[in-house]
């Protein structure tokens, strides 16, 4: 494939950091291994029950994705799990996959209405990535999603101060994506076609905004601006992506 076109891009946090690219037209998909520079043999393969699971026959219809660790399900899998947040489509129902990375298996499917995301679900239809936002604190409670139409959300939860508070409370805002909300971004807020963060241990975290035309942006998460771009996607940039 020589262009990045119709394609979702999600993170991996379990064992080596990943991104994974999803490309709809061709229902295949290609693994990028971050701390490798590239893509293994073997990519882009066919999206099947043996690599996706039960969310295989959904991919042709995901929007976007993101991963947590340790978000709201400790009491159920303990120390230091990863989950992929898979937001599709099922026949104009919003739905989101939660998908147990260090086990590799999906551990439920949910529309968004009945899920802990309900408050996203007015926006649905013009999100087109997502991440978890690591620069506050504490950091697990914050999450922004660009859009199509040149805004942004910043989703905010307040957990109970005991368990016995129930739901966990939230704040949604939003952002017209400006120089203040987005510095750097701005000029290509109309070109966003997908986004995946790489939560780096020893640096600032980068989130790769890819856009339209074979280019993407480095967005710095901490400091809240673009780091560098927009540069061409190639295979000095990504080596392996680009490759049929």
């Amino acid at each position: 494939m020589s262009k990045l076109k119709n394609v979702v891009a999600v993170d991996w946090r379990a064992k080596k950091d990943k991104i994974f690219f999803f490309f709809k037209d061709s229902n295949t998909y290609t693994k990028f291994v971050i701390d490798g520079n590239g893509v293994p043999d073997g990519y882009p393969a066919p999206i099947r029950f043996g690599n996706w699971h039960d969310f295989h026959m959904h991919a042709k219809n995901l929007r976007f994705g993101f991963t947590t660790t340790n978000f709201q399900r400790e009491d159920r899998f303990g120390l230091d799990q990863d989950f992929l947040w898979l937001f599709y489509d099922d026949g104009g129902t919003p739905m989101v996959c939660t998908y147990y990375q260090d086990e590799d298996k999906v551990i439920g499917n949910s529309r968004i209405a009945d899920s802990i995301w309900h408050m996203i679900l007015p926006y649905f239809d013009r999100i087109v990535a997502g991440t978890w936002w690591q620069n506050s604190t504490p950091p697990h409670l914050s999450f922004r999603f660009l859009m199509n139409d040149g805004n942004s959300l910043f989703l905010k939860w307040y957990p109970p101060s005991t368990k016995s508070d129930g739901d966990w409370a939230h704040k949604v805002t939003l952002q017209p994506i400006t120089n203040k909300t987005w510095p750097g971004l701005e000029p290509y807020k109309d070109r966003i076609i997908t986004a995946a963060q790489n939560d780096r241990t020893l640096a600032d975290s980068y989130y790769y905004i890819f856009l339209t035309g074979n280019e993407y942006i480095t967005y710095n998460i901490q400091q809240n601006k673009v780091e560098y771009g927009p540069y061409k996607v190639s295979d000095s940039t990504w080596p392996g992506l680009l490759g049929d």
